[in-house]
């Protein structure tokens, strides 16, 4: 079940901001547990070289490569190393994002490119570029990663580009899924909701002003139903599922790792 063997996948945002396992970590390394060689993209060339570390350390086969996923000439370059060094590309995940808060009104226009930037033309490219290679095979798969912002607001924290990129993200998926339906790509996304990733002690603590990671984890904890975050590994294994071939079947469509979040209704607590 859920065998890769054989088969070539590239992961962006393959390093994590942090010690842990923030979403691509995780995923490249399960990707190389289930047999596949991984081709590790990040910005970041310690925290890549880290990942690729882990899954040497386990016998698994991956190759760390530094790259701006914004740009074009980047990715092609990253794609087209990944193919010349595996012979082929059967998966795709794009994976790199991250959130900037604000309102229509208060965001500025640079942060609006920025945040759009990061989240969606990343995924465009990495679409764009990958298409033509996943093609030679039979079956291949794309998966985006968007979040829970794009289909639930926050009314006391806006962020607009945010949310609005991320939904374009789910949109930018179903339109390579019904093109590419017929030539053997399928593409689908996972949400995720609120995670306890190395994002949360890096990131969010400095957007948030919280005083220390604890309160501020144990505050997301409190907002899902499940009474828990979840972790890089939940996302992990959903784009796992949905780039295996189990999931042949799937395509244009969304899973939600959100612990039940999407489902509550507003106002209610966790039993």
């Amino acid at each position: 079940m859920l065998d890769l063997t054989g088969k070539a996948a590239i992961v962006t945002g393959a390093g994590s901001v942090g010690p842990g396992w923030g979403n691509g970590k995780a995923a490249a390394v399960l990707f190389a547990r289930q047999g596949a060689a991984v081709f590790c993209i990040d910005n970041n060339p310690d925290a890549v070289a880290e990942t690729v570390g882990i899954i040497a350390s386990e016998g698994g086969r991956a190759v760390a490569h530094t790259a701006d996923v914004t740009r074009s000439d980047d990715v092609k370059a990253a794609i087209e190393a990944a193919v010349a060094e595996f012979g082929r590309l059967d998966i795709m995940v794009n994976n790199v994002g991250g959130s900037a808060p604000g309102s229509a009104e208060s965001m500025s226009e640079e942060v609006w490119d920025r945040q759009f930037d990061i989240n969606l033309r990343s995924v465009f490219l990495g679409c764009k570029h990958a298409l033509p290679h996943l093609r030679q095979q039979e079956t291949s798969a794309i998966v985006n990663i968007a979040s829970i912002a794009a289909l639930r607001m926050s009314g006391d924290r806006p962020h607009i580009a945010y949310s609005a990129s991320k939904m374009g993200v789910i949109g930018l998926s179903k339109s390579v899924a019904m093109e590419q339906a017929r030539k053997g790509v399928r593409c689908n996304v996972v949400v995720p909701g609120l995670m306890n990733t190395p994002l949360v002690e890096n990131r969010l603590l400095r957007q948030l002003g919280a005083n220390d990671a604890a309160t501020l984890i144990a505050k997301r904890d409190a907002q899902v139903p499940t009474g828990k975050m979840g972790t890089g590994w939940d996302v992990a294994h959903a784009v796992l599922f949905l780039a295996s071939d189990e999931a042949r079947y799937i395509t244009g469509t969304e899973i939600i790792v959100d612990g039940g979040m999407s489902a509550m209704m507003p106002g209610a607590g966790a039993a």
